[in-house]
């Protein structure tokens, strides 16, 4: 199992001075957690895309083109790239480049986001939410394979042959579905044939065996081979020394990120109650001590047939920076050593 880190790049107030991060800190903030991420030994790092007053993450493909040029080793990918509202050809481009910058390094995530804001700032409607990814995926998925595509669509100008470069350096650039808990997005994921990211906010991961299962199922009736269908978990997650520590630093940031969407969702307010029982042996958030994070990581790989990738979304509004690095140097230093050799003893 390969264990990252995704980011929304969320400003920031300090909760030691009170003071919010510039956004120039706050970027070159999160560049730091990215390297330190590579030195850490983590596998992969994704960043996030928003279109809203309180978030950095518009233009993700920059953060990580900065970021590969300070890292060596990490992947580097979108989380998630909201292709139903931008163009494809772009899409393509951007990472092609990033791949280049890194040396084979760049994944896209593509989804149909969680936030509506950018369907109307790029004047598109929300009655097209599904039409508009499906046509674009397969769009994009030609881009890959061809340089010069013949393509017709609803959503954009036709493609006559032109030829879309520059070309990645890897002969096959990844390209991930996000996914939440529509079956219908799992059905379309594994009958492509494209590796799976799940984004599981709340409940027992147990609840999302029967949809990945259905997404297993959906890819080997297309004729895609099982070792193709891989699927990733995106969970919120955080690791300090012990348990407490961790839940004590995480969760003020958390209780004013659930508050602030939750006014605009009809959600309720943030309960600390709630979030330890989601910490908890059967909850879905992966915060605690080292081995407790670690077993929590065993457990999501059993329960779900298999994870190939695990994703801790570690943004928090109201974490100092050096609380952050030190996480992830637990996480890779200390979580995913332990991780990786429990699951080499379990698959002997």
């Amino acid at each position: 199992m390969q264990i990252g880190i995704d980011s929304f790049a969320a400003t920031i107030t300090d909760p030691d001075t009170g003071i919010t991060l510039s956004g120039a800190d706050r970027l070159n903030h999160l560049i730091e957690e990215i390297e330190r991420a590579d030195e850490a030994g983590l596998d992969s790092f994704g960043i996030g895309e928003h279109h809203r007053r309180e978030y950095l993450d518009a233009a993700p493909a920059m953060i990580l083109a900065a970021a590969a040029a300070r890292t060596k080793r990490i992947r580097l990918n979108s989380a998630v790239t909201v292709l139903s509202a931008d163009d494809p050809v772009r899409v393509f481009q951007q990472y092609a480049t990033l791949d280049l910058l890194s040396r084979g390094r760049a994944e896209i995530v593509v989804g149909r986001g969680s936030f509506v804001e950018a369907y109307p700032l790029f004047g598109l409607h929300l009655d097209d939410y599904d039409a508009l990814f499906a046509e674009k995926l397969d769009l994009l998925l030609k881009l890959r394979n061809e340089t010069h595509v013949q393509w017709q669509g609803r959503f954009r100008a036709p493609l006559t042959g032109q030829g879309v470069y520059p070309r990645p350096q890897q002969e096959r650039l990844p390209i991930w579905v996000g996914v939440g808990g529509t079956p219908a997005s799992f059905v379309r994921a594994g009958t492509l044939g494209l590796p799976l990211m799940v984004a599981i906010i709340g409940g027992d991961f147990r609840r999302f065996r029967p949809l990945v299962d259905l997404y297993r199922r959906a890819g080997e009736a297309a004729g895609h081979p099982r070792e193709a269908l891989r699927v990733s978990v995106h969970a919120f997650g955080f690791v300090a020394e012990t348990s407490q520590a961790a839940r004590d630093a995480f969760y003020p940031g958390y209780a004013r990120m659930v508050d602030t969407i939750g006014r605009e969702r009809g959600w309720p307010p943030a309960s600390r109650a709630r979030f330890e029982a989601e910490c908890g042996p059967s909850g879905a958030y992966l915060i605690g001590s080292v081995q407790e994070v670690a077993d929590k990581a065993v457990h999501v790989h059993e329960v779900l047939g298999g994870v190939s990738r695990l994703t801790f979304q570690m943004t928090n509004v109201a974490l100092a920076h050096n609380r952050m690095l030190g996480a992830i140097d637990l996480l890779g230093g200390e979580v995913a050593p332990r991780v990786r050799e429990r699951l080499a003893q379990l698959s002997r």
